[in-house]
């Protein structure tokens, strides 16, 4: 049987379509029933709810260890994609928590109940520092524990650690950091994260644009890659799962378009970004409301980073989907 966590999420819900259709026996674990739902509705978007009902569901949280007992009887494979996501700087001590101290209990219990084989989904943010002479981000990147990171990072990074500690303690393991997650537009009241929060700010009419850049991926291509990983005989690896770095721009033009709104037109340039996340830190301070722009993101959104994803391409001849082209479709 494989265990997957974070099943109520965009990549764990289609994680959980993906290897049902595959006919393999899944167990998800879930904290709270009426999160459920999520994943019922990702289902029947795709007309596939009498897959749902295959789904072994088991209450339990990856910081409750007794939970966790019951979870793995029988478990062979695991994909691990539960995550706290936030760049609200009040949220560290719940990010490394659950992201860092919730992996090495699904770690432990992967050694201690002999699991085959163990998947982290992690994130780019994990990945290392570019140097001056160096103009992609590789797998092999270091990370500069001197230069600054947000505390998602750190607890992505952290929770990476603990993944490399079971390897080192005998458990086959396989790490993939993709890029921003996009899933399909028709999705974006579903999830409240991730690209359903881009899809609804653009929706509403967004006037201003950046000029940074990251790398981007559909979820469908996360999901085949990270099961077709867990289905071969590679091991002890991480991979960058990114299909184009692309400039955020070019991606809110897009997205503007498949909604048939006015794009964004007045750039943002590092000084008003930075501006921004000041005045939101002051307003969400004194009116007890979440931050909508962190420093974290303020930085994310002008700076100009590129990621690599030849080590997945010539492990397994992987063909991306394009992302512009994938937002069309799925609208």
């Amino acid at each position: 049987m494989i265990l997957v966590t974070g099943g109520t999420g965009l990549v764990g819900a289609h994680l959980l379509l993906h290897l049902i259709e595959n006919g393999e026996n899944v167990r998800a674990i879930y904290r709270t029933e009426k999160n459920i739902q999520k994943t019922k509705s990702v289902f029947d978007l795709y007309k596939k709810a009498h897959l749902f009902e295959k789904i072994n569901w088991l209450e339990a949280d990856i910081l409750d260890v007794p939970s966790l007992e019951t979870a793995f009887i029988d478990i062979k494979q695991v994909y691990h994609s539960a995550a706290f996501i936030s760049f609200d700087p009040k949220d560290e001590e719940i990010l490394r928590k659950t992201n860092i101290e919730g992996t090495a209990n699904m770690v432990n219990f992967a050694i201690a109940k002999d699991v085959e084989k163990f998947c982290y989904i992690s994130s780019i943010a994990a990945l290392g520092d570019i140097a001056p002479h160096e103009t992609y981000i590789t797998e092999d990147t270091d990370w500069n524990p001197e230069k600054p990171h947000s505390d998602y990072a750190i607890s992505k990074y952290g929770a990476e650690m603990e993944v490399w500690r079971g390897q080192q303690e005998g458990l086959n393991v396989i790490v993939v950091n993709p890029g921003v997650i996009l899933g399909p537009p028709k999705m974006m009241d579903i999830f409240n994260e991730g690209s359903s929060e881009i899809y609804r700010k653009v929706s509403k009419g967004l006037s201003f644009y950046t000029l940074g850049s990251t790398g981007f991926i559909s979820v469908d291509d996360v999901v085949k890659i990270t099961i077709q990983l867990m289905k071969s005989e590679i091991k002890n690896e991480r991979f960058t799962l990114i299909a184009e770095n692309i400039v955020f721009k070019d991606l809110l033009n897009t997205i503007s378009d498949v909604f048939k709104i006015k794009r964004p037109h007045i750039h943002a340039k590092p000084f008003l970004m930075n501006l921004l996340w000041i005045a939101d830190g002051i307003f969400s301070t004194l009116f007890f409301r979440k931050r909508s722009i962190t420093k974290a993101t303020a930085k994310a959104s002008y700076s100009k980073n590129l990621y690599s994803n030849e080590k997945i391409k010539t492990a397994l001849g992987t063909v991306f989907t394009d992302i512009h082209l994938y937002i069309k479709r799925e609208a």
